[in-house]
């Protein structure tokens, strides 16, 4: 899996540089998010915006992420979600669960 981690400010900005959040890379991303999510850690910006397609292992490490933040009062922005995601997410009601962002710029504030 390819990914960038970056720090700005009080946020935690993790870009996903893979096509594809499936079966074949969700475990190295869940373990990268037990890594990242500390109770330090208060805000992580997942960047989706290379991402064309999610299963749903791909959303099962995103929730891994939004339930370890929400232990620590800490949470997870989506960036950049592509329309084919968008639409799964809403379809498991997971847009109540995150809060999604078409801009970097818009989440970093």
């Amino acid at each position: 899996m390819r990914f960038d981690i970056k720090k700005n400010g009080k946020a935690t900005i993790l870009k996903i540089h893979d096509k594809k959040l499936d079966a074949a890379v969700s475990p190295d991303l869940k373990g990268e998010f037990l890594v990242l999510c500390t109770a330090q850690l208060k805000e992580l910006i997942v960047d989706l915006s290379t991402v064309d397609f999610c299963d749903s292992s791909g959303l099962g490490a995103l929730l891994i992420a939004e339930r370890k933040m929400r232990e620590h009062g800490g949470v997870v922005k989506l960036v950049g979600v592509q329309k084919k995601i968008l639409s799964l997410i809403k379809i498991s009601h997971l847009d109540r669960t995150f809060q999604l962002y078409d801009s970097l710029a818009e989440a970093v504030i």
